[in-house]
Parts: structure tokens; C-alpha cells; sequence
């Protein structure tokens, strides 16, 4: 799709206007609307968005600490492309398109260094010099609540009302008395180019997972981008509202967002995963793939696991990974290696919550397992039964940090971040996590006030 085609088709189609996004550092899309007029030069030659775009939080509160954006820079325009192939036509806005955005390369880098999409663009540019194409999947666990955006304010976020009661996971009664839905949310995402494999209800009041069809790793991650957006869209117009919350309640289980990994041959397009004969059927890159991402998860983890939120999830027997452990189908440790025929051997990346950036957590998962690769690191024991058993003796470096602030600190010190992601990258994202940690540190709590406000 080249910018000249994509206008005649728009022509000849009478589009009076584009809409486009970009992905901020927490993975939330922030866009637009062009008129034809603006489309057509942004199309052949990109514009400007105001750089506060990644110098604020979820909120819209700019950092304190950040040298992308800031006062004294005066918070100009970042120049930004779209990208062309990413085009979709918007299912509930006829014969209007989407495309996804993304900032230009530095001038002195082929990738730009704060920009998401790019961080994940240097990473498979370094796979691909290896020889390397990567396949990725998300899942998506996710609540749906029978509640309005207004509604929940009003709620001040409590006692909500769960879309279906009960603890009911793969249930065909819940998902056949509304079968309308899950067939109507099926093909909005077939028309949207962000394919399921699967959907189906999980444990827990109202909870979904959908399986995304896997893909080469940017399009997986642009797909996976555009669903937690579009989903919460598709649900809102229907007077429902959908969460990617790592951990909204201490009654349920948190929800994931694991990532489904594959690697092939770019000259033969074999697995580069297989080994008929190796134990697990893995071959010896994958083994130095998951030493590589188990040696990498305790540095990198502050990308895969984001928010103060994320490590209210990762609780021993709650289906969340506690250590930096792997098994083979086993889903009770970080790593789980999927054996299978060649078209199928994988390995699922459990620590990666619903409230990841898609294109962060791919990045930094695929960073460490390249540099295992590269380092032939060897991983350590795989883990036959209960992964959470012993884990309060493994050394520290198998530990996972239990705060987003450890994880934030762990991840500026991270020789190896610097080295795949580069050291601008490492700098920004490392303030955007203490920022966030800080603007939780001075909160007061509901738990405090319940606590301490009498009592004390």
C-alpha cells in the first residue's frame, strides 16, 4: 500500500476524512481526525503532534522528570508518519479509515527513541540481522461490567455491576444466552483486521479472554494495540464498559495479557524453535531464547509489567508468575514451552499482564531472549509440578521485584536494556515508572483512611 494508492482508493470511494493514532509510552492510543485536504499531505509526508503526547501519564499530568518533553522545551511538535499498511476501514464509522501513526526516526538513529512502535522496529531490525523472523500472539483476559463511563465515576469505581454473575470459566451456558455479542465482537474485530482464534468466558463475574491470530511481530502488536482500544469502543457503545486492569479487585484473579512467541528461518522459514529430538522437542536456540528471557525478566520487567497495579497481580497461586522459572506446559511459572510439530512450538510469556503496551512488552521479551541467543545463555532447571513451591530459597536474581518502583529501578541499571533498546529509551521510560510510582506514593488510599482515620 503505497501513499498514491491509498488516495485514489479514497477518491474513488468519496472519503471526506481520515482518522489516525498514536501509541503513548502506557500503550494508550491518542489521535485524530484530518479533513481529506490535511490526509493527503500528512499521507506523502507526516506531520507534527505535540510532544507532551509522551511526556504525560495515563491521566494527562506531565512528568517531572522528563528531558523528551517539558516547560523549557516549550512542548513543540514531534514530527510523526502514518503508517500505511496499518489501514482499516472503521466498522461503526462507514467509509472512514484508521490508520496507526508513529514518531520519525531521530536524525541521527534509523529509530525514533521514544516512540513504542520503534522501540519494538530496533529490536526486530537486530533479529533480523540474526537471521530471524519473530511470530507473536496476545491473549487477553478482560472484565466487562454493565456500567457507563459516567456510571463508574459516580460509583467512585465501587460495587459495580459484573456484566454476568458468578465463577463460570469456558462456559457455553454464559456464552451461548449471549451469543449475540460474542458473535457481533467477532466480526467487528474480522473487520478490523485484529483476528481472534478464540473467545471465551474466564474465571471470574463477566470475564473474557480472546486469543489473537498470530502474526509476524509488528503486525501482532499493531493488532494487539488496536483491540484493547477498539474493544473498550465496541463495548461502550453498547452500555458496557471493558478493562485491562492488571488487578481490579482482591476477589478475582488478575488478567493476563500473555504472549505467545515463535521464531523462524529467514532464508528457509523453518522453526528455528524445533528439535524432533531435543527434550521438550527444543532446539538449542530455544533453549538459550528462554535462558535469554528468564535472565532478562528480572531487569526488564518494569516494561512487561507497568503500572503499580501490575504487581498486585503477581501473587504465588493466583495464575501469575512470582519468579523468573520456566516448564514445559506448565502454567504455573513464567515461561511455559509449548511442544508441538514445527508449526506449533512456541513458548508463552506469562508475566505479561492485560495492562502492557503491546509493543513494550514484545520488545523487551524479545530482547532478552535474543540476547540469550547471542550469549548461548543456558536456562535454568525446568520445574515439573507446582512452580510457586521453593521459591522463597531461589537466589535473588530468580526473583521477580514486587513493587513497580524495584522493577523501575532494576530496569535504569539494565546494561543489557541500554544495549537493545538504547540508553535515550531506557532514560525516558525509567522516568515515566518513577513518576508513576511517585504519584501513588502520595496518595491516600481508601485502605488507609479505612485504617487509620479513626483508630489511629
Amino acid at each position: 500500500m503505497t501513499p498514491e494508492s491509498i488516495l485514489n482508493e479514497f477518491e474513488e470511494r468519496g472519503v471526506k476524512r481520515i482518522k489516525l493514532g498514536v501509541t503513548d509510552t502506557d500503550g494508550i492510543l491518542r489521535g485524530k481526525y484530518l479533513t481529506m485536504d490535511k490526509a493527503r499531505s500528512v499521507l506523502k509526508g507526516g506531520a507534527g503532534f505535540c510532544d507532551c503526547t509522551f511526556g504525560w501519564d495515563s491521566a494527562d499530568v506531565l512528568y517531572d522528570n522528563c528531558a523528551f518533553s517539558n516547560w523549557d522545551k516549550g512542548f513543540p511538535d514531534a514530527p510523526y508518519q502514518l503508517v500505511p499498511e496499518s489501514m482499516r476501514w472503521l466498522p461503526d464509522e462507514p467509509g472512514t479509515p484508521f490508520f496507526l501513526a508513529e514518531l520519525k526516526a531521530d536524525t541521527a538513529d534509523a529509530f525514533h527513541s521514544v516512540c513504542p512502535r520503534n522501540v519494538l522496529k530496533r529490536v526486530l531490525d537486530r533479529a533480523e540481522k540474526m537471521g530471524l523472523s519473530i511470530h507473536l500472539a496476545y491473549e487477553y483476559e478482560f472484565f466487562i461490567f454493565d456500567e457507563t463511563p459516567h456510571s463508574m465515576r459516580e460509583k467512585n469505581y465501587r460495587n459495580l455491576n459484573n456484566f454476568t454473575p458468578g465463577m463460570f470459566g469456558y462456559s457455553i451456558l454464559r456464552n451461548s444466552v449471549d451469543s449475540d455479542l460474542y458473535h457481533e465482537l467477532l466480526d467487528y474485530c474480522d473487520a478490523m483486521h485484529m483476528d481472534l482464534e478464540g473467545l471465551h468466558t474466564e474465571t471470574g463475574p463477566g470475564v473474557w479472554e480472546a486469543c489473537l491470530k498470530h502474526a509476524p511481530a509488528l503486525e501482532a502488536c499493531d493488532r494487539a494495540t488496536l483491540f484493547k482500544t477498539f474493544s473498550k469502543v465496541f463495548f461502550q457503545k453498547r452500555n458496557l464498559m471493558a478493562t485491562f486492569m492488571a488487578k481490579w479487585t482482591l476477589d478475582y484473579p488478575g488478567q493476563s495479557g500473555h504472549l505467545h512467541q515463535s521464531l523462524w528461518g529467514l532464508n528457509d522459514g523453518k522453526s528455528v524453535f524445533y528439535d524432533q529430538a531435543g527434550k521438550g522437542q527444543m532446539s538449542e536456540a530455544m533453549n538459550h531464547f528462554v535462558g535469554g528471557q528468564l535472565y532478562g525478566m528480572r531487569e526488564l520487567s518494569a516494561m512487561i509489567a507497568p503500572t503499580v497495579n501490575s504487581y498486585k497481580r503477581m501473587v504465588k497461586g493466583a495464575w501469575a508468575p512470582t519468579a523468573a522459572r520456566w516448564g514445559i506446559d506448565n502454567r504455573t511459572v513464567a515461561l511455559r514451552v509449548i511442544q508441538g510439530s514445527e508449526k506449533s512450538q512456541r513458548v508463552e510469556h506469562r508475566l505479561s499482564a492485560a495492562d502492557g503496551n503491546p509493543y513494550l512488552v514484545a520488545a523487551a521479551a524479545i530482547a532478552s531472549g535474543l540476547h540469550g541467543i547471542e550469549k548461548k545463555i543456558k536456562p535454568n532447571d525446568p520445574v515439573a509440578g507446582n512452580g510457586y513451591d521453593g521459591q522463597d530459597e531461589l537466589p535473588k536474581e530468580v526473583q521477580l521485584p514486587m513493587t513497580l518502583r524495584e522493577a523501575s529501578e532494576i530496569f535504569s541499571q539494565s546494561e543489557m536494556a541500554k544495549e537493545y533498546l538504547g540508553q535515550d529509551f531506557v532514560t525516558h521510560y525509567a522516568a515515566s515508572r518513577d513518576w508513576e510510582t511517585r504519584e501513588y506514593e502520595r496518595a491516600v488510599t481508601d485502605w488507609e483512611l479505612q485504617r487509620y482515620l479513626e483508630i489511629i
